[in-house]
């Protein structure tokens, strides 16, 4: 299953110019956007949904839904990423058929290894330093965190692609990269882009 190592996590959904981001990131070569919605009811998020899944499909590119499993399967998206308190991939896997990515949350080995027990495709790892982008942020794990814990999945024989996120900006790519990171999610740093493009060519360059 294709899991892209650069992950990009729309800015939260607030009106229509959020379809056009969308496009514009996709534009610049994303191949993997993550559809962030809350606080809308269950008719609305489903609506915005499927607009994104359908912009993503015209471009080939994954779509994954934030959350909400029921949603990913009515917008036909490519995927849900879990957060800590969703619904457990176990269960998300029993709606969602074995086609579908599922990625989860973890902050800890121990979250890591509960995500690898219940089967699911990827898991982002993080935070990294501190963002404001989210909302109740758990601990900051810092580049000696990453070289801790990856360290200990490889001594555990972990394969699940790990994604790194929170607050990632190019210039910590390389020193994440040794520590033997799989790829890395970003939100503000892409979206708040002047040249979308030439970031993500550079990006692209240096996790080939």
């Amino acid at each position: 299953m294709y899991i892209s190592k650069i992950q990009y996590i729309s800015p939260q959904y607030q009106d229509e110019s959020y379809f056009e981001d969308i496009q514009k990131v996709i534009d610049a070569g994303a191949d993997w956007i993550q559809v962030r919605v809350k606080d809308l009811d269950y008719t609305q998020w489903l609506e915005v949904a499927k607009k994104a899944v359908d912009i993503c499909k015209r471009n080939n590119v994954i779509c994954i839904i934030n959350d909400n499993p029921q949603i990913t399967l009515e917008s036909n998206a490519g995927g849900v990423h879990l957060g800590k308190n969703d619904i457990s991939p176990l269960e998300a896997r029993k709606i969602l058929g074995t086609t579908k990515i599922i990625g989860g949350t973890a902050n800890t080995f121990d979250d890591i290894l509960n995500l690898v027990n219940q089967g699911v495709d990827y898991i982002g790892f993080g935070p990294f330093r501190f963002t404001t982008t989210k909302k109740n942020l758990s601990p900051i794990i810092g580049i000696e965190g990453y070289k801790k814990i990856l360290e200990t999945c490889k001594k555990n024989g972990i394969s699940t692609p790990i994604i790194a996120i929170g607050g990632i900006i190019g210039d910590d790519v390389p020193s994440i990269l040794e520590t033997g990171i799989y790829g890395f999610a970003f939100s503000s740093y892409i979206a708040n882009a002047v040249d979308k493009k030439s970031l993500l060519d550079g990006l692209k360059k240096v996790l080939a």
